[in-house]
């Protein structure tokens, strides 16, 4: 299981979990009661907290981050939510036999430009997994956490059914229906590039996972 830690005192206030849900009696990967569940669930982002329970899910917008699993992990998932990270490694739990190779950031509801900071300095070379839905949003938020882990300065401008990045000097319009982390790479010959995550047939995993739940 993730090996946790307590929340302490660092740069951007990046918070490390004070107990993760998978480490819970009763609950592991793949365990569909996770996601139908009695009590609430709560993970801490330095103070600020996201809950999750038969009254719904609330998401926190916070500078902080939520932390889990292995600091020294060669493969860093990131998403908008802890429940989120956890759906994730439950849809995928076969193709990652070795949990301690991964670590799990959530970023909360709005991201900030000292959070992909703190990413940047604290997992340096590791191989990265953006995990943030499959809407527009989703898909600018995970080009814009890219560019700050790479410490890459762009703009982005959206009108219509059109998406504007600016690097520099150079401008690249993107159709809203085909944006994607993959293209924005591309198009900017970004390298080494990192993947994303996407649910088959929900927009999150999380929904993917209530979903199966309540079948």
């Amino acid at each position: 299981m993730f090996r946790t830690r307590k929340t302490v005192p660092i740069p951007v206030a990046a918070a490390r979990a004070d107990e993760c849900a998978l480490n819970r009696p009763g609950r592991s990967p793949g365990d569909p009661g996770l996601f139908n569940v009695g009590a609430e669930l709560s993970f801490n982002y330095g103070g600020t907290f996201e809950y999750y329970g038969e009254d719904g899910h609330i998401v926190p917008a916070t500078p902080n981050l939520w932390v889990a699993g292995n600091e020294a992990a060669s493969h860093v998932v990131v998403t908008h939510s802890a429940m989120e990270a956890i759906a994730f490694i439950t849809v995928y739990r076969q193709r990652y036999p070795r949990l301690e190779q991964l670590a799990f950031i959530a970023t909360g509801n709005r991201l900030h430009t000292g959070q992909a900071d703190w990413i940047r300095q604290h997992f340096a070379g590791r191989r990265f997994t953006l995990v943030f839905g499959k809407d527009l949003l989703g898909q600018l938020t995970a080009i814009k956490l890219t560019a700050g882990i790479k410490n890459i300065a762009i703009r982005i401008f959206h009108a219509g059914d059109q998406v504007v990045i600016c690097r520099g000097r150079q401008e690249v319009i993107f159709n809203t229906g085909q944006i994607s982390l993959h293209a924005f790479q591309e198009a900017f010959g970004i390298r080494p590039r990192f993947r994303t995550g996407k649910p088959v047939q929900s927009l999150t995993f999380l929904d993917q996972l209530k979903y199966d739940a309540e079948r």
